[in-house]
């Protein structure tokens, strides 16, 4: 580094500014100043010792030490993959959760603790889903292919559909020519909607009425599984709600749902279902088409979702003609819900329903009214008192009754896995159709109170 000596700049700044040569005296000043700051800076130099040239060139890579224990931990991670994938658990995922509910309902007039109830019971807007213990499991094989298999006592799928299997899917899922398109084959619960039946997704513990009362239970088929940038498409040739169909029965039905991802907070889908149906009134399957549109919106603390419904049955209405012949059932519907996240814990929600459903004495998916023969050997058919479906028994059987809920509540997370919800539901219609079992009258509206604790792994 090359420092100009004190007198040669002294030299050069006369030079340059000879205006300044009236005040020299200031100027000697500042000049001195300057040599003691540069004589510092030399001396400073001075003293710091120049870097020594390297007696032998760095060593590249690890030392032998390092490189040892290298070797030792790739030989031990091996080991064990080479274990895992003996044993099977090479790209196997297990997860599950248990959700205790406790319930009050006003006109049923009963409160307590659902948990792994039978079916049997029925299948009811104050029993639907929840109150379950599942466990998941899902392995993913070197080529690509997944197998899922998730098992629910009593609660899922299958127990809908018989009352008895465990079963909440059971799917193959095989890449074709990518890992975006897919053959899938299996027993698949019904992707309509959109809240989900897994209380881990639902925000709820109750289901919304579209979801109780006018979508299919599951799928046991075959179809495609393809997905494309923003767009997903499934779509399945199966039996629908029956593992197997009986002698004689040669129906199916083609299922479809059309997802498009907007973005990482919104969206919409599609769902439909065309073919033949099992129909409780005729005891065989008759022609059913359903279609449904969903969407979802999240903005900050701001969730909205919503869908719109509408489906008919042939022969599925409630109240058969004067002639005793079975009319056909026809339903519209709507749902939405708004969640509100207080704290980053707490979220408020409010849910509201609706479905259209006066023709024939109402009717909608698998709710006919077909119910056996009475005393004299005549048909017996009239309303589902406990979920408020059907005519008024004592006024028109011609009109159905339309249904509506409003439910307001909340969930909370205590953990990531662990989430507390409360909700208070009003459920009502426009006739009295719910039946308070007391005395056996019945009313147009009925409260009910649910309660339920989510654990997650």
């Amino acid at each position: 580094m090359n420092v100009l000596r004190p007198s040669l700049l002294m030299l050069a700044l006369a030079a340059a500014f000879p205006a300044m040569a009236q005040s020299n005296e200031e100027l000697l000043k500042e000049l001195q100043a300057l040599k003691a700051r540069i004589g510092q800076l030399e001396a400073k130099l001075g003293a710091t010792p120049a870097p020594a040239a390297p007696a032998t060139q760095p060593q590249w890579g690890m030392t032998p030490e390092q490189s040892a224990e290298f070797n030792r931990i790739a030989a031990k991670t091996e080991a064990i993959q080479d274990n895992l994938q003996d044993k099977g658990f090479m790209g196997l995922k297990i997860s599950g959760y248990i959700e205790p509910t406790y319930v009050w309902n006003q006109r049923q007039n009963r409160a307590g603790f659902q948990f792994l109830n039978q079916q049997s019971d029925g299948y009811a807007y104050d029993t639907s889903y929840f109150g379950a213990a599942s466990i998941d499991f899902l392995k993913e094989t070197d080529s690509g292919t997944i197998w899922h298999l998730t098992l629910a006592p009593n609660r899922g799928v299958g127990a809908a559909i018989d009352g008895a299997s465990i079963v909440q899917e059971a799917t193959v899922s095989v890449a074709l020519t990518d890992q975006n398109t897919r053959f899938i084959a299996g027993q698949i619960p019904d992707w309509s909607g959109y809240e989900y039946q897994q209380p881990t997704l639902n925000p709820l513990t109750s289901h919304n009425l579209l979801y109780d009362f006018t979508l299919p239970v599951g799928y046991t088929g075959a179809g495609l599984d393809l997905k494309d940038g923003k767009w997903w498409v499934r779509t399945a040739i199966a039996n629908l709600n029956a593992p197997v169909h009986q002698a004689g029965d040669k129906s199916a039905v083609w299922a479809l749902r059309l997802d498009y991802a907007k973005g990482e907070y919104d969206g919409w889908g599609f769902a439909s279902v065309v073919g033949k149906t099992p129909n409780f009134n005729t005891g065989t399957n008759t022609m059913s088409f359903i279609a449904e549109a969903d969407g979802y919106f999240t903005r900050g603390d701001l969730t909205l979702q919503g869908q719109v419904a509408y489906g008919q049955q042939k022969e599925g209405a409630i109240t058969p003609a004067a002639d005793g012949s079975w009319r056909d059932s026809r339903w519209i519907g709507a749902s939405g819900l708004v969640g509100f996240m207080f704290t980053p814990r707490l979220q408020g929600l409010l849910r509201a329903d609706y479905i259209y459903n006066r023709k024939n004495g109402g009717g909608l998916f698998g709710y006919n009214g077909y119910s056996g023969a009475d005393e004299n050997g005549d048909l017996a058919y009239g309303n589902d008192g406990r979920n408020g479906l059907g005519p008024d028994l004592n006024g028109d059987l011609d009109k159905g009754a339309n249904r509506f809920a409003v439910t307001i509540g909340g969930k909370y997370a205590v953990d990531t896995a662990t989430t507390v919800k409360l909700e208070y539901r009003l459920d009502g219609a426009d006739r009295p159709v719910f039946e308070d079992v007391r005395n056996g009258t019945f009313k147009k509206t009925n409260s009910m109170i649910a309660t339920s604790v989510v654990v997650a792994f």
